[in-house]
């Protein structure tokens, strides 16, 4: 695929997953991708309101970004938070302020953390089935095997708009957890039967046996690092903290 043609700087973003859970021929393969600057283009980006009405104001502000002709689609949630930590520090620079409660004091604070120093999570790569965004897993209680992905871009729209359809059947429930389980498990027990897969979901999934799932995905999904030690107006300095990705994120113009 061709670059798109650009007259800004650039610079080079290394993903978390290094490319290897990619089909071969696509561009993020090669683990990193290209991202130019932000522009007065792109902030018009970031007030458009119809985007942020309808929540897709990132998305758009990535895709403006990123140099490297990618299909968005395919990106690892993981690597897309890599992406959006980059594409702030390209914008707005790496020192990120927010509001943090003083452990020792109990009283809110500013805190400042530099984003450069956010580290990536990277992919186990023993853990991978024949080189694919497979992972294998037998759930601790039923002690039933599945094969389960880690999720895309393309995969996080599909359980929007699978939830909003089920929210149109019932206001009143939003079964997101087990929605996501739908599309995060490819197989269980061998059969990759799409309907085999939901009934499991809706029928035999013990609680205990998705939180597990979910802990493990965790533990494995490549990702960057936010949480970061900051430190107070009184010396105290607290450690690992996740640093909230607020209106400030990419407005830190806005009130604190």
């Amino acid at each position: 695929m061709e670059e798109k043609q650009q007259q800004f700087p650039t610079e080079e973003v290394t993903l978390p997953s290094k490319g290897l859970l990619y089909p071969k021929n696509s561009p993020l393969r090669k683990g990193v991708i290209e991202m130019k600057y932000m522009t007065a283009k792109e902030e018009d980006i970031l007030t458009n309101q119809n985007f942020i009405k309808n929540g897709t104001v990132i998305d758009k502000l990535l895709k403006a970004l990123i140099v490297t002709d990618i299909d968005y689609k395919e990106l690892l949630i993981g690597d897309k938070n890599a992406i959006l930590v980059a594409s702030r520090i390209l914008g707005y620079g790496a020192k990120y302020d927010f509001k943090s409660i003083n452990p020792n004091t109990g009283e809110s604070e500013i805190v400042s953390v530099d984003l450069t120093e956010a580290e990536d999570k990277p992919i186990d790569e023993d853990l991978m089935i024949n080189g694919e965004n497979e992972f294998d897993f037998t759930l601790p209680t039923s002690k039933i095997s599945i094969l389960f992905k880690l999720l895309t871009q393309d995969d996080e729209v599909k359980i929007e708009n699978e939830l909003k359809g089920l929210k149109k059947i019932n206001k009143n429930n939003s079964p997101e957890l087990s929605t996501r389980m739908k599309h995060i498990i490819l197989s269980v027990e061998g059969d990759r039967e799409k309907k085999t897969i939901r009934e499991f979901v809706d029928n035999r999934l013990l609680a205990i046996d998705a939180r597990a799932l979910r802990e493990y995905i965790r533990s494995i999904q490549p990702d960057i690092n936010m949480e970061f030690d900051v430190e107070y107006d009184d010396g105290h300095i607290q450690e690992d903290v996740s640093i909230p990705i607020t209106v400030q994120f990419f407005w830190p113009d806005a009130e604190l």
